[in-house]
């Protein structure tokens, strides 16, 4: 990332990243890191301004210090509030970042208001089928202790078709972006029911019935 602004680069480093090491498994610096770059190669193709992606993909979970259900609203608050960014940033270029942030959830009515929020809303899509699977197991036994083997897996299978089934919610806004192959290798395991439950009955942990 030679092309981002060095100071800017150095501040979101030291004081905006390691915000990630307090919240959740799915959510801490390795998840930042990701969004980071899949959102620079995303741009690499694109007439945008490189800092101003960086940073939108940098602060765009910030707001999971306030919790997951509004996350993405205090993410653009976050922005909006960082009187620092304003060394780097005009007022308008910071309010096309707080909206990015704010779009970038995957269950939003509506899409991205701008070629930002596109951006970090497919970078923050990492479509790997086993790791999906995994977290949608793991997100039903710690939400849903009493549920017993199979009722976790009727859980999982309507969450999976729900959000990455092929009329699912979430949306690819990135035709040549590297995810379009990895979902619709998913939707093939969805729509395979003896492969799904090969998967599942292999990552369900043996410590629960």
């Amino acid at each position: 990332m030679v092309d981002i602004n060095p100071t800017l680069r150095t501040y979101i480093e030291q004081e905006i990243i390691p915000r990630y090491d307090h919240f959740d498994k799915a959510h801490q610096r390795d998840h930042v890191e990701m969004v980071i770059q899949q959102s620079m190669d995303i741009a690499s193709r694109l007439e945008v301004d490189r800092d101003m992606v960086y940073t939108i993909a940098a602060y765009h979970d910030t707001g999971l210090c306030e919790g997951r259900e509004h996350h993405h609203e205090v993410s653009s608050q976050i922005i909006k509030a960082d009187m620092n960014l304003r060394q780097w940033f005009t007022e308008d270029q910071i309010q096309t970042m707080a909206d990015a942030a704010e779009d970038h959830r995957a269950s939003a009515k509506q899409a991205p208001r701008t070629i930002y929020g596109r951006i970090v809303a497919e970078a923050d899509r990492f479509i790997d089928p086993v790791t999906i699977i995994q977290r949608t197991i793991q997100y039903g036994l710690d939400h849903y202790p009493e549920l017993d083997r199979g009722a976790q897996y009727q859980r999982m299978l309507a969450h999976l078709h729900e959000k990455y089934g092929r009329n699912g919610y979430l949306h690819l806004w990135f035709p040549d972006s590297p995810n379009a192959a990895r979902l619709e290798r998913l939707h093939d395991i969805i729509d395979n029911e003896q492969e799904l439950r090969r998967m599942f009955q292999q990552l369900f942990p043996d410590n629960h019935q």
